[in-house]
């Protein structure tokens, strides 16, 4: 790995930032940002032309790992041409520890996601001592939502509502970096909110390991579970869109179906994993739900809401996997028709139960299902999308379309992209008619002289009657 116009040189005060991994590190990075944007450093866009490189990690999958070793490399080789300070944030750094710093010496800082609060003291500590520094807390004392937050570009925000996951599925190492789960206070939540709409922002995605399990845990007092959360945020004023991610089976709650269903700013989209489509393999992966079960609160789901947008993640070659039960995740894919899946080569990490599993299956066979898999969800995919060819939907729009001049991208309530002429400005709500379709996007027309194809509907409820006691008693 190589950047041009590495002879340009480094600029003082200055930072890089990656991002590898899920949503909530893109949200963590954010904040992490603001700190460092706090203690006087400017972005730039390359590391060659940083003097601070900081890398967030992630810790989910081995390809993961190794991604982040190449970085690390370079960013090795643009330290000894000058003075940089090399920082390694999140999920890998709170697993890994002291052995990153024993494989990577020239690495500065090291700090976990559950202490990034800490990161411009480990910094100035750093640079006093000379010694590498870092922070590992196992819970959340500050949430990432709590710090400064750098400038977000778009209509669209991350909002965490909780860290941290509890459910231990065997494959996952989630819950050894990120602790167990912690919901953050309904209030603040909704401030965040309010602030961003403020703000200019139109669209929110609430983020948690598991985000049905939001308020459930032992020691929260505000009486506000997930469904609850979203009635609140829905009552905000110029909200127009709310999604949330990521969902459990095992807490969804025919509750949760009823405000996704009823008429408010809760988008017809959910990511809902299923990662296999065999019951031996589920319990082996201790997801805590079968097969049967899944499909009737899929069908439950869609009886509520019939164009509900529906994505899931799914892991091929999970020790002992064989091919017939891997026929049953194809079997369940047909089944369900999901509109799009993130799928996986099973891969072990450390300190998880899987890990220590045997009849590993071996890696050419994992492809080929991982290959049969992929073809097969995009058909799939591909067909959904074709369903809604010929019709109008609403589309926040989010920034001009990378595909050609003129051209906006924006997205339907379903989080589908769909790109247009149009010179709609970010945030504007427009009518489009859905022209072509592949697997992933739409090409579509702006109807000329349409507005949204609706207004943002409250939801008649108590939630905020609720809110104001909980404020009042604890907030």
């Amino acid at each position: 790995m190589s950047y041009p116009g590495k002879e340009r040189g480094m600029d003082p005060n200055t930072y890089y930032l990656r991002t590898f991994g899920c949503q909530m590190n893109d949200h963590d990075s954010e904040h992490i940002a603001g700190l460092l944007e706090g203690m006087g450093l400017r972005r730039r866009a390359r590391p060659d032309e940083a003097e601070v490189l900081v890398f967030n990690t992630c810790s989910i999958r081995e390809k993961a790992d190794r991604r982040l070793a190449a970085h690390l490399r370079e960013a090795g080789h643009l330290k000894e041409d000058g003075p940089r300070l090399i920082v390694v944030a999140g999920c890998l750094a709170q697993s890994r520890k002291e052995g990153l710093v024993e494989d990577f010496p020239f690495v500065d800082v090291l700090v976990g996601p559950q202490s990034l609060h800490e990161l411009p003291r480990l910094i100035s500590e750093r640079r006093a001592t000379g010694r590498w520094t870092g922070a590992f807390h196992d819970e959340t004392t500050h949430f990432s939502a709590e710090l400064p937050r750098a400038d977000i570009a778009g209509p669209t925000a991350w909002v965490q509502i909780m860290a941290g996951c509890s459910n231990y599925c065997t494959y996952c190492i989630v819950p050894y970096v990120r602790g167990p789960e912690a919901s953050r206070p309904p209030l603040e939540i909704v401030r965040e909110i309010e602030g961003l709409v403020t703000a200019g922002l139109r669209e929110v995605t609430l983020l948690g390991q598991n985000v049905n399990a939001y308020g459930l845990e032992p020691g929260f007092s505000y009486g506000v579970t997930f469904p609850d959360l979203l009635e609140l945020i829905c009552e905000v004023e110029g909200i127009q869109r709310v999604r949330f991610l990521t969902s459990h089976p095992k807490d969804f709650s025919d509750r949760l179906i009823e405000v996704i269903a009823a008429p408010n700013q809760v988008c017809e989209q959910v990511h809902l994993p299923v990662q296999s489509g065999s019951d031996r393999v589920l319990a082996a992966m201790g997801r805590h739900y079968d097969r049967r079960t899944y499909l009737d609160l899929v069908a439950r789901l869609r009886a509520a809401v019939p164009e509900v947008s529906l994505t899931t993640d799914i892991i091929v070659g999970f020790p002992g996997e064989t091919e017939a039960e891997f026929e049953d995740t194809l079997s369940l894919v047909e089944e369900i028709r999901f509109d799009g899946a993130f799928t996986f080569i099973f891969s072990p990490r450390p300190g998880t139960a899987a890990a220590r599993l045997p009849d590993r299956v071996p890696r050419d066979v994992a492809e080929q299902r991982l290959q049969r898999l992929v073809d097969l969800v995009q058909r799939v995919a591909r067909e959904r999308n074709q369903a809604w060819v010929g019709r109008t939907v609403e589309v926040l729009v989010e920034r001009p379309s990378r595909q050609s001049p003129g051209e906006v991208m924006g997205r339907t309530r379903g989080y589908k992209p769909v790109n247009f002429v149009s010179k709609a400005p970010p945030g504007a709500l427009v009518q489009v008619e859905l022209l072509d379709a592949t697997s992933t996007s739409f090409k579509g027309r702006e109807i000329a002289g349409a507005g949204a194809l609706g207004p943002a509907v409250s939801c008649p409820t108590p939630a905020g009657r609720r809110l104001e006691a909980a404020a009042q008693g604890r907030g």
